[in-house]
């Protein structure tokens, strides 16, 4: 047989996106750690790999891990200019599906034991390709478990409602979860007549295939959710909860960039600073912007904000004057701003080291988008968090956030949709001096502690890691 006396072989597939691709990529770390096994990442690209993409990637041992990325796909044809990321995301791994075959077909020719195929929770279609080579299937859930619960409930919620889920009367009500309104739901299901619906769907409905599905998350974070997921009565798929990973290690090109945000941290008292950022992928409108910077100011907390361009199309097309202003959102500030709040706070254009950010001792809250990344670093880190969800499964994260562990607080949205300086510095005052905010300090703290045992030698995490390769072990 071929490749029977090399070592075990696991490729792993990511769909386009940074945030699918960095937790990935530190379970591959893991893995490498108490295994002996091969892992090659194919990765499906609607373009050139990003300098970000090559960094994430450039991370992981040569020696035992090779990356290849899939010839580019052209949509331009096949999908409208307003198509949603979902469908963007699921048509470009569909159309690299022969060279994924392509790329598996060589990896056995070269005498390398296939034995695991780990995909994402957009790519169960690399399925099909896995079963020919006779692969063990495996999904790896880059969210909470709540949200798992959810789309592994999907099927059955599409079959039973027949309106939009936004106007369902009552909550979804997910076992050993928070109850959570239609309109909370994650953006690619409300509206159920596009194509990003579908998609999700139809992943969805996949997920049974798997053999076992790896949630990046841990018992003390969500013990109702997985606790019912992992005794569910079919044992079909298997979930194994072997989070938090998150990103441990800077790729080189990010190992300079930043240093003048960090050492500003470094002279700023302990827990005085307020980090502000949205994620790679988080802008907001420039109305919202002028809010948020007069809130800022208004609250005489300090702070730290990675600052992008405003997200209004009409506004910049008449705004900008040369390209080069799109790399310069300060111009977006209120007049006088950075003048006034230069003792106050720090605004970083674009980008900062937000692993060593809030690891800094400064750091004493964060203002965040609440995507599930950023979420796990906050809990690595012991950071209580203020809650502004965007898109995508964020209005289900801070629900959960908020209700289900109480680590959380939320400004209120006005009439207009946007927030006010009021509000934004109401809640800022209330998560960095009230007495209120220490009991979410405190769980928030409990949960730092307990993120550290369950990636430990004897964790629960690295447990369910060790379960895993055992199944994926020839014998």
């Amino acid at each position: 047989m071929e490749g029977e006396n090399s070592s075990p072989h696991i490729v792993i597939v990511p769909t386009p996106g940074i945030g699918h691709l960095i937790p990935l990529v530190e379970f591959a770390k893991r893995i490498l750690e108490i295994s002996p096994f091969q892992i090659s990442f194919v990765v499906p690209t609607q373009g050139p790999p990003t300098q970000h993409q090559r960094s994430v990637l450039a991370a992981l041992p040569e020696e035992r891990v090779t990356s290849t990325f899939l010839p580019p796909i052209n949509l331009d044809n096949e999908v409208p200019p307003n198509a949603k990321i979902e469908t963007i995301i699921c048509l470009t791994l569909a159309r690299s599906l022969p060279a994924l075959r392509d790329h598996l077909s060589g990896l056995q020719g070269s005498q390398h034991n296939l034995v695991a195929l780990v995909v994402d929770l957009f790519a169960t279609d690399a399925f099909d390709v896995g079963l020919e080579f006779g692969m063990k299937l495996y999904l790896f859930f880059t969210s909470s478990g709540m949200c798992l619960s959810f789309l592994l409930h999907l099927p059955q919620l599409d079959a039973q409602v027949s309106c939009e889920f936004r106007d369902m009367h009552e909550p979804v009500q997910l076992p050993g979860c928070t109850p959570i309104h239609g309109k909370d739901l994650v953006d690619s299901v409300q509206d159920r007549t596009d194509d990003a619906y579908k998609w999700l769907l139809h992943h969805c409905k996949r997920y049974k295939l798997a053999e076992g599905i790896l949630v990046n998350s841990f018992n003390e974070m969500e013990e109702g959710a997985l606790k019912i997921l992992s005794n569910h009565e079919s044992h079909t798929p298997i979930i194994y909860p072997v989070g938090p990973l998150v990103q441990t290690r800077l790729g080189d090109d990010e190992k300079v960039d930043g240093s003048d945000c960090l050492k500003w941290l470094d002279e700023q008292p302990w827990g005085s600073v307020l980090f502000v950022s949205f994620g790679s992928g988080g802008t907001l409108s420039y109305n919202q912007i002028i809010e948020l910077a007069h809130g800022l100011e208004m609250s005489r907390q300090k702070f730290l904000w990675v600052l992008r361009s405003p997200n209004d199309e009409a506004f910049n097309a008449t705004y900008f004057s040369v390209e080069s202003d799109h790399n310069n959102p300060t111009k977006f500030l209120p007049k006088g701003f950075l003048d006034r709040t230069k003792e106050q706070g720090l605004v970083i254009p674009m980008w900062a080291p937000q692993i060593k950010v809030l690891s800094n001792a400064a750091i004493g809250g964060f203002l965040s988008h609440c995507g599930w990344n950023s979420i796990l670093e906050s809990v690595v880190n012991g950071v209580p968090l203020i809650a502004w969800p965007l898109y995508a499964e964020q209005k289900m994260n801070t629900i959960m956030l908020i209700e289900g562990m109480n680590v959380a607080i939320r400004p209120n949205v006005g009439e207009k949709g946007l927030i006010s300086r009021g509000e934004i510095a109401k809640i800022v005052k209330g998560l960095m001096e009230s007495e209120e905010s220490k009991t979410i300090r405190n769980r928030m703290n409990d949960l730092k502690d307990a993120a550290t045992r369950v990636v430990g030698k004897d964790g629960s995490s690295t447990k369910a890691l060790y379960e895993v390769v055992r199944k994926w072990t020839p014998h």
